[in-house]
């Protein structure tokens, strides 16, 4: 299949459940590339797994490692050194990213478990757009040892799957600590929700059978007039500070090539000043503590894991920032988040995504099951 890429023979692994593991990840004897040669070349192979593989052997076999958008910071699941993995429930249309290539492999059956990371969206955006689940946990619930870091401060480990029962085990494995599983009161729907009102009407059709097993649908606005886009442009800001942190000094010194879009990017983030990353987490530490005081115990926050389905392969008119603007808000919270495969649209996947306290991974399969 296009876009697979495996160093570790898959006859040469024992029984069991199979896991992916995206190419951010260390997996002991096997390259990490990051999705760019110069990064595969200018780094060793690693001699132990990351922590997230070390928990995930205990019940799943890595079968290989899988295709990443360039150092994970895309949403599309393109790369411009090893193409485009293929989404195979939407042919001809893209996979989304950055866990692009974990994503493609578990929809087509080629693994049940992936492991990828979530720094913006990028397992709940490939969720979406292929059709499964997928977990992005707390952040304190999960280490990141082993994980070529992408903006630490949003960064976690997350899983996809093709059933609820495989994600479920996983996050068994995966996560640390104990954690609320109690059945939620309030899903907390936003009416300001920034998307396209069919989209927002066929995932609000998904969300009246909660209101039939008993819970309450709240419509109050999240933001006021303007909030969605401030967020959105002080997360990505933070993000940028943080990307060229993690990676300006390597940058500068090979010199990598990288993709249009990720060039682009990376450009921008070498111009992020320190009094504007300062000023942009401020914005967000009072976006942070709105949502939270919303998001008690009892409640949850319900959004579209995408603002649409996937897009082909060929349109230019992809919006990242339309993107972000929904998938920003569990990482500036810290805070869990599934997406689950409980809509079509156009005759297409599409997610909706449920977020809940931080700690409160746990609560979220419970609400998932409402769902099934």
């Amino acid at each position: 299949m296009n876009g697979f890429v495996s160093w570790l023979p898959v006859t040469a692994a024992p029984a069991g459940l199979r896991l992916a593991v995206k190419d951010v990840v260390d997996v002991a004897g096997m390259p990490t590339g990051a999705g760019n040669p110069r990064w595969l070349a200018t780094h060793p192979i690693p001699q132990q797994d990351a922590e997230a593989v070390v928990r995930l052997r205990r019940g799943f076999r890595v079968v290989g490692k899988t295709h990443t958008d360039e150092l994970a910071y895309s949403l599309t699941g393109t790369n411009a050194h090893y193409g485009t993995p293929e989404n195979p429930v939407a042919p001809g249309r893209l996979p989304g990213g950055s866990s692009s290539g974990t994503a493609t492999v578990v929809a087509a059956g080629l693994a049940d478990l992936g492991l990828g990371t979530d720094t913006a969206g990028s397992i709940r955006v490939p969720a979406s757009y292929n059709g499964l689940f997928g977990l992005r946990p707390t952040h304190t619930r999960v280490s990141r040892a082993g994980i070529v870091p992408l903006a630490p401060s949003f960064d976690v480990p997350a899983l996809l799957a093709r059933d609820l029962p495989t994600l479920r085990a996983g996050a068994e494995l995966l996560l640390s600590g104990a954690g609320a599983a109690q059945r939620p009161r309030t899903v907390w729907w936003p009416a300001d929700i920034p998307v396209a009102e069919p989209v927002r009407e066929v995932l609000r059709a998904t969300l009246t059978r909660l209101v039939g097993a008993g819970l309450t649908l709240s419509t109050e606005p999240l933001f006021e007039p303007g909030g969605w886009d401030r967020v959105r442009a002080a997360f990505t800001t933070v993000q940028a500070a943080e990307v060229w942190a993690s990676h300006g000094d390597w940058i500068r010194r090979e010199r990598p090539i990288f993709g249009r879009n990720v060039s682009a990017r990376l450009d921008l983030a070498a111009d992020v000043t320190a009094t504007m990353a300062f000023e942009a987490r401020a914005v967000l530490r009072t976006a942070a503590d709105r949502i939270l005081r919303g998001l008690a115990a009892d409640r949850v926050l319900a959004l579209p894991a995408t603002p649409y389905p996937a897009p082909p392969l060929d349109d230019p008119g992809v919006a990242r920032a339309a993107v972000v603007r929904l998938t920003c808000l569990a990482p500036i919270l810290g805070a869990p988040a599934v997406s689950l495969p409980v809509a079509r649209f156009d005759d297409l996947p599409l997610g909706l995504s449920l977020i809940a306290a931080p700690g409160h991974d746990e609560t979220l399969f419970t609400l998932a099951d409402l769902l099934r």
